[in-house]
């Protein structure tokens, strides 16, 4: 495909999401279709589309319209790409833009990227670096491993990495984790992931694990376990880990990932006995990761989050009755509803938990939006 196609295939895929279909549905239609594109093409097309709905509104703006092709012309406008070029009409590409596209082009235009009853929510979270987070959202967000330390070292991890032409580097505060510098692409390919060394893991979601600090062998419940990420990360840490969730068919990849990593974690459906740690990674926003899924933020509501933040009071309610010494509670989300509010949930409702820790994780170069809280026995 030449990237004029490539542009035209992100504007048919583009209209499908604005249609109301999710974005990852939309590409695997849009590649199930085309069956010509090779993988650099459909990771090319992939690209466009994320960084089209990273930025739809300012894109849009400056496009002069909420359409696949409004959309991908403010794209160039603000890379200040020759718009010739992509919509030529030769070929693939799509067709020329007429005079009333080009009369609505608007090159200074420019809006938040966000949905505007979310505004007053992000600014109390971020006060004085709220325009810095706007700024964040329609950035790609790195990829970050987290290495296996009972299987390798962190320096012979890198070294490993590196003979597959994956480059990496530390980073800071997070003693397991490696930023994924070039050949990202390569990571599920490589030994170090088929052999277990390496994980795909967000470098926030792993220093939240790290808060729970290094174990011998005690119990903990992985209450929303979902793919796994975090009981394979808490069993290398050391703890004796079981995994739970709600829809047991979401646990379906911890069996080969466990395997891989060269540890046991057991699937429940029904719990029976206490552990001396319960994890609740609940569901949420997700908007500490919008970033990597930016269909999302465009489609959450109002009525979403208030019915997130009741059910993250339900499964608090569950979960917290399986603990024997602690329980802690997690999201990805950077909202107040989903994090401090439910932190003050449960010391007003559930008196005989303190909060003694809690950390909120910004969302930036070094991670994803991520939020701990860890509540012992008072």
């Amino acid at each position: 495909m030449t990237p004029a196609a490539r542009y035209a295939a992100a504007i048919d895929v583009l209209d499908q999401i604005l249609d109301g279909q999710p974005a990852e549905a939309a590409l695997l239609k849009w590649a199930r279709g085309n069956r010509y594109a090779g993988s650099k093409d459909r990771a090319a097309v992939r690209d466009h589309v994320f960084d089209c709905l990273r930025s739809k509104a300012s894109f849009a703006a400056k496009g002069g319209g909420q359409t696949g092709r409004a959309i991908v012309a403010g794209c160039l406008l603000a890379q200040n790409a020759d718009l010739d070029e992509v919509f030529s009409g030769q070929g693939y590409a799509a067709a020329r833009l007429d005079d009333a596209e080009l009369a609505r082009l608007a090159p200074d235009a420019d809006a938040v990227d966000l949905p505007e009853w979310l505004l007053p929510k992000l600014r109390d979270v971020a006060g004085p670096d709220f325009q810095k987070l706007t700024e964040q959202f329609r950035q790609r967000a790195d990829v970050f491993l987290r290495v296996n330390t009972q299987k390798i070292d962190i320096r012979n991890a890198e070294q490993s990495l590196d003979k597959e032409g994956i480059s990496t580097s530390n980073l800071a505060g997070a003693t397991t984790a490696l930023r994924v510098t070039s050949g990202a692409r390569q990571v599920a390919r490589s030994a170090p992931f088929l052999s277990g060394e390496v994980e795909l893991q967000d470098a926030s979601s792993q220093k939240a694990c790290l808060m729970l600090g290094a174990a011998d062998g005690e119990t903990l419940l992985d209450y929303c376990a979902g793919g796994g990420g975090k009981s394979l990360a808490l069993a290398a840490m050391g703890y004796t880990v079981t995994a739970h969730d709600a829809d047991p068919k979401r646990m379906k990849d911890i069996g080969p990932r466990a395997e891989r990593a060269g540890v046991t974690i057991p699937q429940v459906t029904e719990i029976t006995q206490q552990f001396d740690t319960v994890v609740i990674d609940a569901p949420c926003s997700g908007s500490g990761t919008w970033r990597r899924t930016p269909d999302a933020k465009w489609r959450f509501t109002e009525q979403d989050l208030a019915d997130l933040v009741e059910l993250q009071r339900d499964i608090i309610g569950q979960a917290q009755g399986h603990a024997l010494r602690r329980f802690v509670y997690m999201t990805c989300s950077l909202l107040r509803d989903e994090n401090d509010d439910q932190v003050a949930f449960v010391e007003a409702s559930l008196p005989k938990w303190t909060c003694v820790r809690q950390e909120r994780f910004a969302m930036d170069q070094d991670g994803d939006g991520f939020f701990c809280a860890i509540f012992e026995q008072a």
